[in-house]
């Protein structure tokens, strides 16, 4: 150092350290332009083959014959069976899903007990198993040869090939979307408010109604909005334990399926139409959804 240089060494700043830092995270990439634009092309046609042109040519093939031939399709007493069956199903499995899944991830975030990774493993059954095996368990269970068949028989009581076998292969179908969506969410907020809540002399009713909901409403709605949509596509389960009943046990998706394969086609993209609708709803709603829903994790990241 020059020896009118009376700076302190220590005061120095390494080279390392004087460098400027990364302004933003896209100069960390630096791709070529032509990069990016050809994989958003790419992504973009991809999309369109696979979810527009379907969609398409649902809607072509379902007003092909004029809008009356479509609204006569929808008008058949099987094809409003076959949508009040198709809420109705959803009406029951979303409420009962919401309750127990938010119970479940409850139990898996704020409590160390034994057996957790079995009941994760358990609540990811329904996404490695294939609906149809799942159909057939329950045959094995309800059925005339099952191992309630004598107690149902008994107190005369019909699961499969009615209604209630329909809403059991349904449950546990979409069980995992609420309770999938709540875990990560709940985890990564932690329990320090709720604590601070019981501290401070709130109730457990006053806690979660106050503290806990309030923090998951939008993770709760998501996982709602997906169960719904699963429930009213759902076509594997329900197909092994419906019986195809029609007016009596076939939903929607059954119902497209019969009619496609009576070569009345026509009605078939007709109902599919509608079943195109409700999912663009859904998707609608699954956008707003995570829009707030992304609102409250960015305002949950500000406050902790």
């Amino acid at each position: 150092m020059p020896a009118g240089d009376q700076r302190d060494p220590a005061a120095v700043p390494p080279r390392a350290a004087r460098r400027q830092p990364v302004s933003d995270e896209a100069d960390l990439l630096r791709e070529p332009r032509w990069l990016r634009w050809s994989l958003i092309v790419l992504a973009v046609a991809i999309m369109a083959l696979l979810v527009v042109l379907p969609l398409l040519m649902v809607l072509g093939a379902a007003f092909g014959e004029g809008f009356a031939r479509w609204l006569d399709a929808l008008r058949h007493p099987d094809a409003i069976a076959a949508l009040k069956l198709t809420l109705l199903t959803a009406a029951i499995v979303i409420p009962v899903n919401a309750v127990f899944g938010l119970l479940t991830a409850w139990a898996v975030t704020r409590f160390a007990f034994r057996g957790k990774r079995v009941l994760l493993a358990l609540i990811d059954l329904p996404f490695a198993v294939s609906p149809v095996v799942a159909g057939l368990c329950l045959v094995l269970l309800f059925g005339s040869q099952g191992w309630f068949a004598s107690l149902l028989q008994q107190f005369d009581i019909k699961i499969l090939f009615a209604r209630p076998g329909i809403v059991l292969a349904t449950l546990f179908i979409t069980f995992p979307f609420v309770v999938r969506e709540l875990i990560p969410l709940m985890q990564q907020q932690g329990a320090d408010e709720e604590l601070a809540a019981r501290s401070l002399g709130a109730s457990g009713w006053t806690m979660f109604r106050r503290v806990t909901l309030p923090n998951i409403k939008w993770g709760l709605l998501y996982g709602v909005l997906l169960c719904g949509a699963r429930a009213m596509g759902e076509f594997g389960a329900v197909s092994v334990v419906s019986g195809h009943i029609r007016g009596l046990t076939n939903t929607l998706p059954l119902h497209i399926e019969i009619l496609y394969n009576e070569f009345d086609g026509t009605a078939a993209f007709a109902v599919a139409s509608l079943l195109a609708g409700l999912a663009l709803v859904t998707l609608v709603l699954k956008f707003w959804l995570e829009a707030r829903h992304g609102d409250a994790l960015a305002q949950s990241h500000r406050r902790h």
